[in-house]
């Protein structure tokens, strides 16, 4: 029974181990796993490079054979042939990560920031097309294409979220159109969404509003299923995603004041004061968590109400003030997840719902006894950026712990990509945890693994990390980026084919709004140029004359030390008042919002790859492989812009070097005198042929 007699396509991740030169067509691919298959190259089959939005077509057809070589990562997209008692795999479409073998497109200096300005573009262009930002003509619902629709339903969660995103685009790209749409969310949500209480400073936030016309209708409780006639934590805390992250760039009062009394209202009514943590719903009549009318939300806590106070406001808050306040709830939150979520007796997977004891909630509504892969992979992100502000033994251990369970029950192993929801526990004679309802993968959980794996390389160096990383990536900016429409995919099938049906087809709705995907693009530039390729990363701000006159410009919570400023401009001038190493600067009083960029530079070298610099000599030691070529390009050019006479590097520690290193050198000696001398001492055999390969000598001495 059950016999796999019929041919499928489908799609596997990983590393060619061999390639066939005698016969051409075949080559051998090695799952993460390391299970090999033999694929032949099918009649008309395609390659590509992975290309970043807004750019063509990267043909690699002519070529893929070529590239094949051992070590390649790809994605190879073929159909499977049950036959003659085994199964062939005929591929018909390739993706290469980048030209050369070592080469991860989106690890360049400017991939994620290009990739942010077209998904600002998009959003802006969707809602507002080319007249006035008006959010009065926002909505919540958007299509495949980026059209409209006639729903004057406006949510708070959906129109902060998309806050969030442009206030991020003008961070990374400066480019005012962003800023002046994030700033008009600002005020928009300020002024029709939000509830001010002056008697015990509290405010709260409408679920939303319904626009006729000049009128609107306010809708104070959720009105969505799960939710129904409550006030969800996870509502208000979105609310402030988009206006905290505006305050960070232009510091305005009003927004802190939100920001605070929008926590008081946390700490006043959600928090349990009893047994701890955060009631996941309140009553909106009477804000208590454990009013009967509630029902199946009466006492219960869950990931959101404790949990998303860190990345969707709470670290923002605190990276724009070091408020003790701000900090000090970003660590309880931090503390109580460390405490209760942890189930690995019982389950790969964090408990996630919780009656008020902390006894496990496993019967609630279609959470069950499921987990959200993602929630796990957020968990192990959050707890590794508040260790640069507490770096407790316990949020490095479950991190840790998170980061070795997940690529084995939450990750597609076979085709790349991380899974949605699961069963927590396996049944008996199941081999896997079942799928709740699919096997499609959501852009915002791809968001997560991402960023775990990159900051959890940064800040650990494992080499398993920056793998994990890397495959994450590749499988979302090879999967998800319309080409056609512009902006993410909601969901792709296991195969990283779009799913373009229902509510997914869209892309904006109740779940999907400018959060998640601008996030990923503003982290992952942070993450990338910081702390793996040890590139520079400019950061735009414009505070406003009411600002506090010390602007904090730290990019994310990193290890303490990691950064420095390296360069500050104010309106467009040099500007020297800043602290280097606390990462602020000065303010002169102004009447008028002042713009600042800021260049932000690694404080050390990369991990597999260091520079010593004495006078006339670098020392170069380790692998000076693709990803370091352009760290050493910086410190090259560092100098010889003194103008030196001659420049020795010595190479007796470096044990590789790439050709792209090679050609960088020889670029940055043709700015040297045409009687200067640069000098290679110490090089091995196999880097010294490198250079007599192309012939460099007689621009470069090898001693």
């Amino acid at each position: 029974m059950n016999a796999m007699h019929f041919t499928f396509s489908d799609l596997i991740m990983g590393y060619v181990s061999e390639f066939e030169w005698e016969k051409q067509d075949l080559f051998t691919l090695a799952t993460v796993d390391g299970r090999n298959f033999e694929v032949k190259i099918g009649d008309n089959c395609y390659a590509e490079i992975i290309r970043n939005l807004g750019e063509a077509f990267i043909d690699a057809t002519g070529e893929m054979r070529n590239m094949l070589a051992e070590g390649r990562f790809c994605f190879v997209y073929g159909v499977f042939y049950p036959e003659q008692e085994t199964i062939h795999f005929e591929a018909k479409h390739l993706v290469f990560a980048g030209r050369t073998e070592q080469q991860f497109v989106f690890e360049r200096q400017d991939w994620w920031v290009r990739q942010i300005r077209q998904l600002g573009d998009f959003y802006l262009r969707a809602e507002f097309g080319d007249g006035e930002i008006d959010y009065r003509n926002y909505r919540t619902q958007l299509t495949a294409g980026g059209r409209t629709t006639g729903d004057y339903r406006q949510e708070t969660d959906t129109i902060s979220r998309l806050v969030f995103g442009f206030a991020s685009a003008y961070l990374l790209t400066g480019d005012d159109r962003y800023l002046e749409a994030a700033d008009k969310g600002t005020d928009y949500l300020r002024d029709h969404f939000s509830c001010r209480d002056s008697s015990d400073r509290t405010c709260y936030w409408y679920h939303a509003i319904d626009v006729v016309g000049d009128h609107e209708r306010k809708i104070l409780a959720s009105e969505f299923g799960d939710d129904y006639d409550a006030i969800p934590a996870y509502e208000q805390i979105y609310a402030l995603a988009g206006p905290t992250q505006t305050f960070r760039i232009t510091g305005d009062p009003r927004i802190a004041n939100d920001i605070q009394m929008t926590v008081n209202m946390f700490q006043n009514y959600f928090l349990d004061r009893k047994q701890g943590g955060y009631w996941s719903h309140i009553d909106p009549i009477t804000f208590d968590g454990t009013a009967e009318s509630l029902g199946h939300n009466r006492s219960r806590k869950n990931w959101n109400s404790v949990g998303d106070h860190a990345p969707a406001y709470l670290i923002n808050a605190v990276l724009a003030t070091d408020k003790a306040e701000w900090k000090a709830m970003l660590e309880y939150c931090a503390d109580t997840i460390s405490a209760h979520f942890p189930d690995y007796d019982n389950s790969p997977f964090v408990n996630e719902k919780f009656h008020a004891d902390w006894s496990h909630d496993q019967t609630w509504g279609w959470q069950q006894n499921r987990a959200v892969v993602g929630h796990n992979l957020k968990i192990a992100w959050n707890l590794t950026r508040i260790r640069a502000m507490n770096d407790k033994p316990e949020y490095k251990s479950f991190a840790a712990t998170i980061a070795e369970l997940m690529p084995q029950y939450g990750m597609d192993i076979q085709r790349g990509g991380w899974y949605d929801v699961v069963s927590r526990v396996r049944a008996e004679g199941e081999d896997w945890h079942r799928y709740a309802w699919h096997d499609r993968k959501a852009w915002w959980q791809q968001e997560q693994g991402i960023l775990a794996y990159l900051i959890l390389f940064g800040v650990e160096k494992q080499p398993e990390y920056l793998r994990l990383a890397r495959e994450s990536s590749a499988f979302y900016n090879a999967w998800f980026l319309d080409h056609d429409a512009g902006g993410v995919y909601f969901n792709v099938l296991a195969n990283g084919m779009p799913y373009m049906m229902g509510t997914e087809r869209q892309k904006g709705s109740h779940s999907m709004a400018g959060y998640h995907s601008f996030e990923l693009c503003y982290l992952a530039a942070v993450y990338t140029n910081l702390l793996i390729t040890k590139e520079p990363l400019d950061l735009h701000f414009k505070p406003g004359p009411g600002a506090d006159r010390t602007l904090r410009v730290a990019p994310d919570l990193l290890p303490e030390g990691s950064i420095r400023i390296e360069s500050v401009t104010l309106d467009g001038k040099a500007y020297d008042n800043f602290d280097a190493d606390g990462l602020s600067v000065s303010l002169p009083d102004s009447d008028e919002a002042v713009k600042v960029v800021v260049r932000l530079m690694p404080t050390e070298g990369m991990e597999h790859f260091s520079i010593t610099m004495s006078k006339q000599q670098m020392t170069l030691s380790g692998e000076l492989d693709p990803r370091a070529v352009a760290y050493f390009r910086t410190k090259l050019a560092e100098a010889l812009a003194a103008d030196p006479n001659e420049l020795t590097l010595d190479m007796s520690g470096l044990q590789s070097m790439c050709k792209p290193a090679v050609r960088a050198l020889v670029f940055e000696r043709g700015k040297m005198a045409p009687d200067g001398q640069l000098t290679v001492k110490g090089a091995n055999d196999e880097i010294k042929a490198l250079f007599n390969a192309d012939e460099l000598t007689e621009e470069i001495i090898l001693a």
